[in-house]
């Protein structure tokens, strides 16, 4: 059962996680460009909901084409080990509201994870790789309270076919506060959350932090997310955390 809601939320959800590493980083680069991309290294691959994990190391390409206020951002992730594709998915947004004080993006997207299901007796031995579709959609107000300080909800309905679970919904408050200087140039983003989960008949609550590491006009950045687990009925680890390195381009 875990591992289904693992699978469910991975392919349901782009990686909040790296979409902050990613997002953070670019920050610090030309914004000029309508194409843009990273490529991120974790020593544990976390979904945009954190409590669930890989549990094993991840590489994630993100990539991002804008025209105006909409944007086309897929993002697939595969195992480091062997290579293996874990899911792919096909972000379509757009900016709804833009003022200085508050903004709005709407977005949906497909998917396909990819999960090892075991071969039925009578043939041939061992696991295939089979593709579960999904279906998501998301809303995401922000109050900017300064250019660097903001305050937000985010909300993510996902629906399963092919025998996943039927509906997730992803509820969270959540803050961003970045370009904290530090030494020689490089500056801090910190984002913590406090989110709800509902897979079906399942519910839990959760608080978690990421902390992202960069320098003005440099392509690398360290970053790290904590999550710790309040309250639930969904099987999950009491507490996960990982480290990445992403490259932007």
């Amino acid at each position: 059962m875990k591992k289904q809601l693992l699978v469910l939320l991975l392919s349901g959800l782009p990686g909040l996680a790296f979409a902050q590493q990613t997002d953070s980083l670019q920050q610090q680069l030309p914004q000029q460009k309508t194409f843009t991309g990273a490529v991120t290294v974790t020593n544990n691959g976390i979904s945009l909901i954190p409590t669930f994990n890989l549990g094993r190391p991840a590489a994630i390409f993100d990539v991002t084409a804008r025209r105006g206020r909409f944007s086309f951002e897929p993002q697939l992730t595969f195992a480091l080990e062997n290579a293996k594709p874990w899911f792919f998915i096909f972000w379509v947004r757009y900016k709804a509201i833009e003022t200085p004080k508050f903004s709005m993006n709407v977005g949906v997207h497909p998917s396909v994870v990819f999960t090892n299901t075991v071969l039925p007796p009578g043939g041939p031995t061992g696991e295939a790789l089979t593709a579960v579709r999904y279906f998501v959609g998301e809303l995401a107000p922000t109050y900017h309270l300064s250019k660097r300080a903001s305050l937000g909800m985010y909300y993510l309905h996902s629906r399963g076919f092919s025998g996943a679970p039927r509906a997730t919904n992803f509820m969270s408050l959540t803050g961003n506060f970045s370009q904290i200087p530090l030494v020689n140039g490089a500056e801090l983003r910190i984002a913590p959350q406090l989110y709800l989960v509902t897979i079906d008949a399942l519910k839990g609550y959760y608080a978690t932090s990421a902390f992202t590491l960069t320098r003005n006009r440099f392509p690398l950045a360290v970053s790290a997310i904590v999550n710790q687990k309040i309250q639930s009925t969904i099987p999950s680890d009491d507490f996960i955390w990982n480290v990445s390195l992403t490259y932007a381009y």
